[in-house]
């Protein structure tokens, strides 16, 4: 599913070697928490994100990029809602966020 809904051939496991050691377990909770959101979410690897979609009809819900010791992620409820952008630093809790992506999938049309 990697590249899927782009063409790009870049896989999870190439943009994960860029990932810093301090960002890695972070992002791959986000991911994952991403991927538990439904069957129809689907990934879309970029040079320096990871977009998640909730189909290939829809638009993204979320855009997930690491920094050296956070991720930021913006998210996007509706396409006329302003996109909500918030940053996570590692050992930080993942409540809110995952609240907002939850909020995303679930409404995005």
């Amino acid at each position: 599913m990697d590249g899927l809904i782009s063409g790009h051939t870049r896989t999870y496991d190439d943009f994960k070697k860029q990932l810093s050691p301090q960002v890695k377990p972070l992002f791959e909770e986000v991911r994952n928490f991403c991927f538990s959101l439904g069957n129809n979410v689907l990934e879309d690897v970029r040079m320096h994100r990871i977009v998640f979609c909730k189909s290939m009809t829809f638009r993204y819900f979320a855009d997930i990029e690491p920094q050296r010791e956070s991720v930021i992620a913006k998210i996007r409820r509706d396409r006329k809602e302003p996109i909500k952008e918030i940053e996570i630093m590692s050992g930080q809790s993942l409540d809110e966020l995952k609240g907002l992506l939850s909020d995303a999938y679930l409404n995005i049309h």
